[in-house]
């Protein structure tokens, strides 16, 4: 089903006004946002904060990034699919660093939109990651598995990227976070992509699920070249918005997860609403780039509700920048709702936390739906 926009959405505005959420287009020294370039140094001053307060410091860029075909199978998937294992190479604080990642593309299609995967396991196909059903809609994948950039677990940043960029025995209080590494290692993937001359680089789509969600926002957010952002059931400290929201909170998150994120997030332990950012900021830093959001019913940890709402406030800036932003009812997300017309889109589907079919199907008739031509 598709709606109109609507100019009053007044039952979602009383909802989001009792949040007192900090301010989109408005600078922290209380100065309005009147214009396009205002918004470009107000975003900046957005990406700035998330890194300071949240995500930890983004990695400098490294001056090089090299890939090498390790193995090729140019008749894979009953040959529709050339099928190549790689290794990605480059140099991170006068250290080499290097990892995996497996590249998909259809042999049937011309110019294939490519979607970047940020998986949970190396294993392909996954659960999460139907090659297949991607290929056959004619789609490439480029996917690395995120703990060969730095282990999801608490190692005191000894090891992969955690360990080259680690600065001593005791965390600064801004230090890059898991999130923020993973997000890095996906815009390494693209400075690969930007030397192949078999995909769409002006339709690259950046994925992930739950915490690799959060990632593909990340990731968005601090690489312009991604073109299209798809986070899966992300919630908190990803596309939920975190004042009052249902399930995880800051510090939950924070206590089983600290390693993701920079030590400064725990200062909002049971003080959320005095952060001076909210996950709205982190979507609206995306703009005018499309955003497509997937969530499920029984994902309550997430908040479906609250994921709703992040995308109904960062609609704002979209709006502000010319887009169409986020076109959907006066009403909170029910079962079986795609909302897919604006540049921000949304789906809610039936069950619990899962990377399903049915998503990818989702985030694929998105990006076809709003491909950039030309």
């Amino acid at each position: 089903m598709h709606f109109s926009e609507r100019d009053d959405n007044k039952m979602l505005r009383e909802i989001i006004e009792k949040l007192n959420l900090p301010k989109l287009l408005e600078f922290s020294d209380g100065s309005p946002v009147k214009s396009i370039g205002d918004w470009q140094k107000r975003r900046k001053e957005i990406l700035e904060l998330l890194c300071e307060e949240e995500y930890g410091v983004r990695p400098v860029d490294p001056s090089f990034v090299v890939g090498t075909i390790n193995e090729e199978n140019v008749n894979a998937y009953a040959g529709k699919a050339i099928e190549q294992s790689l290794t990605l190479s480059m140099e991170v604080n006068n250290k080499s660093f290097s990892f995996p990642l497996k590249i998909f593309i259809p042999k049937l299609v011309d110019n294939p939109m490519m979607i970047v995967y940020i998986a949970f396991r190396p294993n392909v196909p996954d659960r999460y990651l139907p090659i297949e059903e991607i290929i056959d809609n004619g789609f490439a994948v480029a996917t690395f598995c995120y703990n060969d950039i730095a282990a999801d677990k608490e190692d005191y940043f000894t090891g992969g990227l955690a360990g080259i960029l680690k600065k001593g025995d005791q965390r600064p209080p801004n230090d890059t976070g898991k999130i923020m590494m993973w997000a890095w290692a996906a815009s390494r993937v693209m400075d690969y992509l930007q030397t192949r001359n078999d995909i769409d680089h002006k339709n690259i789509a950046v994925m992930g699920h739950s915490r690799l969600g959060k990632t593909a926002l990340v990731a968005a957010a601090y690489d312009e070249r991604f073109a299209f952002s798809f986070p899966n059931d992300s919630g908190c400290s990803g596309d939920a918005i975190t004042r009052g929201k249902e399930g995880e909170h800051v510090v939950d998150i924070t206590e089983r997860f600290p390693f993701w994120f920079c030590p400064n997030y725990k200062k909002y332990v049971n003080r959320e609403d005095e952060m001076p950012f909210d996950q709205h900021f982190l979507v609206a830093a995306i703009a005018p780039r499309f955003v497509c959001a997937g969530t499920a019913v029984e994902d309550k940890w997430a908040d479906p509700n609250h994921q709703y709402l992040c995308y109904v406030v960062a609609d704002e800036v979209y709006k502000f920048l010319g887009k169409e932003g986020f076109i959907h009812p006066d009403r909170l997300p029910q079962i079986d709702d795609i909302f897919h017309e604006g540049t921000l889109g949304f789906h809610m589907r039936s069950g619990k936390h899962f990377h399903s079919r049915y998503d990818w199907q989702r985030f694929m008739d998105f990006m076809r739906k709003h491909r950039i031509s030309g």
